[in-house]
């Protein structure tokens, strides 16, 4: 997969931490840096370690000596997380759940670390997903960590500034790049793959 390829992935993943950041961005009263830098870490380590163990589980499953047919199925289970994984954000944004709204001084860390086990979850099946595809493990873990810090940090501020109203647009464009990720790897991955035989 090339560098494009990777971007859209992880952004679309990411764009499910934008929306919960910026439904926690709503509630503060004033963004607290130090917080906010700590958020960040936590976050991105927790991405981070998600995606590495998922890439180590493909690796178990998914070894470059494998015959023709397994390969395939690997790049099959490829295309169906992403679009898994679309239908999930698609589901969030049809639900829209309401964020109640009340100023607080200072968040817990205990609610960001509940976002942030549940989003690796989705991170830990795309990791699967790029073992699958073979992708450089090195360059998605520091586009993991970069595009991650940036959706916390753009999300908490977004909230902060206009409230919780466009996490379902975030779910959307989210869903919609890791569809086109999954068309990608039909087109460019499967279709090519099949040809060869």
């Amino acid at each position: 997969m090339n560098w494009i390829e990777n971007v859209l992935i992880i952004a679309g993943i990411s764009l499910d931490i934008f929306a919960g950041m910026e439904c926690q961005g709503s509630l503060v009263a004033k963004i607290d840096k130090k917080q906010l830098t700590l958020i960040c870490v936590l976050v991105a380590a927790w991405q981070l370690s998600a995606l590495a163990i998922g890439t180590f589980l493909s690796g178990l499953l998914y070894s470059n000596n494998l015959a023709h047919d397994e390969k395939f199925v690997g790049l099959v289970i490829a295309a169906v997380i992403f679009f898994a994984l679309g239908v999930r954000l698609i589901v969030k944004a049809v639900k829209n759940e309401w964020v109640n709204e009340r100023l607080e001084e200072k968040l817990g860390m205990g609610r960001f670390l509940r976002m942030a086990a549940v989003t690796s979850i989705y991170t830990l099946l795309a990791g699967i997903a790029f073992g699958f595809l073979e992708t450089n493990l090195a360059r998605m873990l520091i586009l993991i960590v970069g595009i991650t810090v940036a959706v916390v940090v753009m999300g908490m501020y977004t909230g902060y500034h206009f409230g919780f109203q466009h996490k379902t647009k975030a779910y959307v464009g989210g869903a919609l790049l890791l569809w086109i990720a999954g068309i990608d790897v039909i087109v460019r991955h499967i279709m090519c793959y099949t040809g060869r035989v």
